[in-house]
């Protein structure tokens, strides 16, 4: 502001003006100022591809309409008056202006719809304090309606950019709006971990409407695969099959199972464990106990003690992405 007052006051010093002349420049770059500061302040979020599609549209537009100018020159010098009803300088004007304009726009628009594709930031290269994390992370609809995924960037651990997709966006929503009562309760839940993780001030997250020719046809499922080798980034799912494939194509995949399960207590053979029985298992005398963590623990000789909390000692572990099982044998109850 201080600028642009200072500015209007030398003009009005410096130049032959009247004392009203000058009072009326003065104000003038006042009021000026003021507005553009205010519409400034009016618009909170700029985005940086947009600013730079604009900007380097407008050079490159300018550029060839100079280059346009030279070659057409043979041209405007042979318009006379009574070939074209208009002077020579007036049509090199309108045809330059039009040039100028058409150039500038087809520009700008070709660079504003391929700004994904080249990652378009001036002056062509990737600030790293604009990105957080090193590589980006493509949510899966599975881990966004799962919700553990607002919990763990609560605790710091992931520091990335979150990418979320148009098009697994549109699932989620269409999931909401499903006629069945279980789906479209998961799919609101989605929709309200994806709008905690967009109001939380540490989360980066951006939805993007990429899409290359890769993907025209293709199942959700391998559109996310795409997309996440194109960024260079990792899908972060809770889909077992969706990991298996991932690691198929050479994606890099976080599964929030293997992060839970990796989290969990280990159990070693011959540790005691007290656990209640809760339903029989599929062989014969054995009982199914959960702990605390959810972990199943299937417990020989346990279904007779259903409904009971009993003494085991942990014989095995399964250890998979789909979940963790201990195995153990009933030692004796507990004691009421």
């Amino acid at each position: 502001m201080v600028f642009v007052v200072g500015v209007g006051a030398a003009l009005a010093i410096n130049l032959d003006m009247t004392s009203g002349q000058r009072i009326m420049t003065f104000i003038f770059f006042l009021l000026g100022g003021s507005a553009l500061i205010f519409g400034d302040s009016l618009i909170k979020i700029k985005r940086i591809d947009l600013i730079s599609s604009v900007y380097f549209g407008l050079l490159v537009g300018l550029f060839l309409t100079f280059i346009f100018s030279l070659a057409l020159e043979s041209v405007f010098a042979g318009i006379t008056v009574e070939s074209s009803g208009f002077s020579r300088e007036t049509t090199k004007t309108v045809v330059i202006t039009f040039l100028a304009v058409s150039l500038c726009y087809i520009c700008i628009s070709l660079l504003w719809q391929t700004k994904d594709d080249f990652r378009f930031v001036i002056p062509y290269v990737e600030f790293s304090k604009e990105i957080k994390g090193s590589k980006p992370y493509v949510l899966d609809t599975s881990v966004v309606i799962d919700g553990r995924i607002a919990d763990i960037i609560e605790t710091g651990i992931f520091d990335n950019q979150l990418i979320m997709p148009r098009f697994v966006l549109g699932e989620l929503q269409a999931i909401a709006d499903s006629s069945d009562k279980i789906r479209r309760a998961r799919g609101r839940r989605g929709l309200d971990v994806l709008n905690k993780l967009r109001n939380n001030s540490k989360v980066d997250l951006k939805i993007i409407d990429t899409e290359t020719r890769e993907m025209d046809g293709q199942p959700v499922d391998m559109k996310l695969l795409l997309l996440a080798k194109h960024l260079e980034g990792k899908i972060v799912t809770g889909d077992y099959n969706l990991n298996k494939v991932a690691r198929l194509q050479n994606v890099n995949v976080v599964n929030l199972n293997d992060v839970a399960n990796s989290l969990k207590p280990v159990f070693l053979p011959g540790e005691k464990v007290i656990v209640r029985v809760v339903k029989q298992g599929e062989e014969h005398g054995q009982g199914i106990g959960y702990l605390d963590d959810g972990t199943m623990i299937v417990i020989e000789d346990g279904r007779n003690f259903i409904g009971r909390d009993v003494n085991i000692e942990v014989t095995s572990m399964l250890q998979t992405s789909a979940g963790r099982m201990v195995f153990g044998k009933c030692i004796s109850p507990v004691k009421q």
